[in-house]
């Protein structure tokens, strides 16, 4: 897999305030990348390098092994396109909004219409061409501007919280979007986000950011398995507890995590802890039954998340759980609301943070 864009101790200063620090950063063609941070990270600002709309202050960019420079980036810029937080649309039709873009590069008309026409089908809005752009609701609008990139054909498509102030509809369609884009098209994406559960789902690879630098970087599975301290210093991630730590005299440790819930992790660990059990790693029954796993609760389902072919269910044993099943399974399973479950997890799969 080659290169698309790479950045190279990467610095930005605003005022005298750092938002990059030395930024090493290389972007494979075909990929989705997520940096995940919190406000103030540097996301935005990294994205904004990437589409040459600033300058570092310090380090440099290349894209395609071609270095930018102040006489090059009308021609690098070619290459990405970015989709703003903050939806922006010109009041005038759909069609000249997505059609913009292309009439900028003077694009020959019949193929800005079957660029339009192409986008708009994507974005799930075929049929609007003619209605006016801001006439559209947000979500509507928060497409339209995907669309007037996606017309473009950019190799690097770059998105800032895509769905951000969504309803969970218009949210499902943007990642569908993205998803379908990254896979039919092989457009790359990098895409800032706060979304802990896009982030688990949706890219290849995770920057994970905080003040400026990346920290991490990974798989969903590799960063969100391990939970590293800079991860839950900010997230609110579903199976985190703290507790008191005792070592047992076989080698593992009983965690109280309060309520009578005692869960048992490998090693030996005293003291207050912070204890994380991926969703991905906990074995739902509807009954009991013998297993080799040191943990082993009975509780009571109390939320149900449809998911499409998965299912996610909070069960309260004491401490609500978070488990992830397939529908598949819940529907055979028969399961519902204040259904009675037992969860079933390694000691291996308590990490301690």
């Amino acid at each position: 897999m080659s290169t698309i864009a790479e950045l190279r101790n990467i610095s930005k200063t605003f005022d005298g305030m750092k938002a990059l620090d030395s930024i090493n950063l290389e972007i494979q063609e075909g990929e989705i990348l997520a940096m995940l941070g919190p406000n103030g990270s540097g996301k935005t600002t990294l994205l904004r390098i990437l589409g040459l709309i600033e300058r570092p202050t310090r380090g440099d960019m290349y894209f395609y092994n071609e270095k930018a420079t102040r006489k090059n980036t009308e021609k690098l810029r070619m290459y990405s396109t970015m989709v703003f937080q903050k939806t922006a649309v010109f009041n005038t039709t759909v069609f000249n909004n997505v059609a913009y873009g292309l009439k900028i590069k003077k694009t020959p008309k019949h193929t800005i219409k079957a660029e339009v026409d192409a986008a708009l089908k994507l974005v799930k809005l075929q049929g609007f061409e003619k209605r006016l752009a801001r006439k559209l609701s947000g979500g509507e609008q928060q497409r339209l501007a995907l669309a007037r990139a996606l017309a473009t054909n950019p190799k690097l498509l770059l998105l800032d919280e895509p769905t951000a102030n969504l309803d969970p509809k218009n949210a499902s369609i943007m990642e569908e979007i993205i998803a379908v884009v990254n896979r039919e098209r092989r457009t790359t994406v990098v895409m800032a986000t706060h979304n802990m559960f896009q982030a688990k789902n949706l890219p290849k690879r995770i920057a994970l950011m905080a003040t400026g630098k990346i920290n991490e970087i990974g798989t969903p599975t590799e960063i969100f398995g391990r939970l590293s301290k800079t991860l839950a210093s900010f997230a609110t991630i579903e199976n985190t507890f703290g507790g008191i730590a005792e070592a047992t005299p076989n080698g593992t440790t009983l965690v109280d995590i309060g309520n009578g819930v005692q869960i048992e992790t490998t090693g030996q660990s005293s003291g207050k802890v912070t204890t994380f059990v991926s969703p991905e790693e906990i074995i739902l029954s509807k009954s009991s039954f013998e297993s080799s796993a040191r943990n082993m609760f009975r509780g009571k389902i109390v939320e149900i998340t449809d998911m499409g072919s998965l299912v996610r269910l909070k069960v309260d044993v004491g401490k609500p759980f978070t488990v992830q099943i397939t529908k598949r399974s819940f529907n055979e399973m028969g399961l519902n609301l204040n259904s009675e479950a037992f969860l079933v997890f390694k000691a291996s799969s308590v990490h301690i943070i």
